[in-house]
């Protein structure tokens, strides 16, 4: 047996218990977990490929550990089967690998039950994938029930179900080329139609470039709030949810630099990685800020912006299939907490907004409550703004993350008291 992938085995173990306790996201735990052991870059893949598997397909596998084992199954225990069983019936990989290094994972007190329900999966692999098809859909397909349900209401059953679908296949790379700096000779990457600047990643990631600043990993659903807010050069903009800082590349760029870019993040920590990500990017420098945006804008920033991007937290029912976990850690509760602190975020940001100007508030959402819905009960609370655009889009349909951006404009001629 190898010592090594023994180690991989441990580490998915290991990550999925301080999952289960909310100690981090599951990329965080990749990343933390291949350092602690030291893990070459074949066997991080590997690493991530189970953990994602595990929590792709979680409820699926909860389902076959209940057909193959009779009796309750300790929650170490429950996860050092889904290790395996994701291993043996999604991942595919060889079978003497998957079950000794994955029992090797557990405690002696439990190794033999390990091996006894893997070996039991080893046989009955046939009909344990045939009846997937019989199960409840969102079963089959890992999903909560209020999830599928809420889904179903909104886009149809057919719909619903190609959302679940497309949340469990492995998320593809994409690139924009940064046209702040010369164009490379050669992009490693496939042209995004109807996204120019924006290429498909073939292969792996393309390390070189991405470390000169060339081009920045983003997906073609990003551009949609920029166009929207449309900056041009010698406004001042506002990005009050920058940071990583995606978005604010792409302002950044249509500026032609971040000097006229003032970017704001909640929270402090995730400030210096924005920062940098700007200046690998040759965008110059942005003014960089705290400001929690549930609370009222400094007077300094009162009507002083041409444009206003609001990025604002959202469920992420657009990306589960990046953020693999999101399906296990919201609740349908959530939704209208989160939609009360999109909309504080977009009463406070409008004090900010010039007149004549506009906001673009968007979200990586498909959920209407947080999207038009939203937006709708806004603007009736405010006469004196309309809705001029909106972009949506969502995963069944356009094949990218789902996303929605709105642009929201003072009506024309500004209302007396507001110029």
């Amino acid at each position: 047996m190898s010592a090594k992938n023994f180690h991989v085995r441990q580490a998915a173990v290991s990550a999925l218990r301080a999952w289960a306790k909310g100690h981090d996201y599951a990329e965080t735990l990749i990343e933390r977990h291949a350092q602690r052991r030291k893990l070459s870059s074949a066997d991080r893949g590997l690493l991530q490929a189970i953990l994602f598997g595990v929590l792709r397909h979680r409820r699926l596998l909860d389902h076959w550990i209940g057909k193959l084992r009779d009796g309750k199954v300790d929650a170490e225990t429950r996860d050092i089967l889904r290790v395996g069983l994701c291993q043996l019936l999604i991942l595919n990989l060889p079978d003497h690998a998957a079950v000794n290094e994955t029992v090797e994972a557990g405690k002696a007190s439990v190794r033999s039950l390990i091996n006894a329900v893997l070996r039991r999966a080893t046989v009955a692999r046939k009909p344990l994938l045939d009846e997937v098809s019989d199960l409840p859909q969102p079963v089959a397909h890992s999903h909560p029930d209020w999830l599928y349900n809420r889904w179903r209401a909104a886009f149809g059953t057919r719909n619903a179900i190609s959302l679940m679908e497309w949340d469990n296949l492995p998320a593809v790379n994409y690139f924009r080329v940064n046209p702040l700096v010369p164009a490379p000779e050669s992009l490693p990457g496939t042209p995004v139609e109807d996204a120019p600047g924006f290429y498909k990643i073939e292969g792996s990631l393309p390390g070189a470039l991405l470390a000169s600043g060339a081009v920045y990993i983003q997906d073609p659903a990003t551009r949609h709030s920029v166009e929207l807010l449309d900056p041009k050069p010698g406004e001042r903009i506002l990005d009050a949810c920058a940071a990583p800082g995606g978005k604010a590349f792409l302002i950044a760029a249509a500026l032609g630099s971040a000097e006229g870019l003032v970017c704001t993040d909640s929270n402090e920590k995730r400030l210096p990685r924005l920062e940098e990500n700007l200046e690998r990017l040759h965008a110059g420098k942005a003014t960089i800020a705290v400001h929690d945006w549930t609370q009222p804008a400094p007077a300094k920033w009162h009507r002083s912006f041409d444009g206003i991007l609001l990025d604002v937290p959202c469920s992420n029912t657009g990306v589960i299939r990046r953020r693999v976990d999101v399906r296990w850690r919201l609740q349908a509760p959530d939704i209208e907490r989160i939609s009360i602190t999109q909309r504080k975020i977009l009463e406070n940001a409008l004090a900010c907004l010039k007149p004549g100007g506009r906001i673009v508030y968007s979200t990586c959402s498909i959920e209407r409550d947080e999207n038009l819905g939203l937006v709708e009960a806004f603007l009736a609370a405010h006469p004196e703004l309309e809705l001029r655009a909106t972009r949506e889009a969502l995963p069944f349909r356009d094949h990218t993350d789902g996303a929605f951006a709105a642009r929201i404009e003072w009506k024309s001629p500004i209302p007396a008291g507001e110029a």
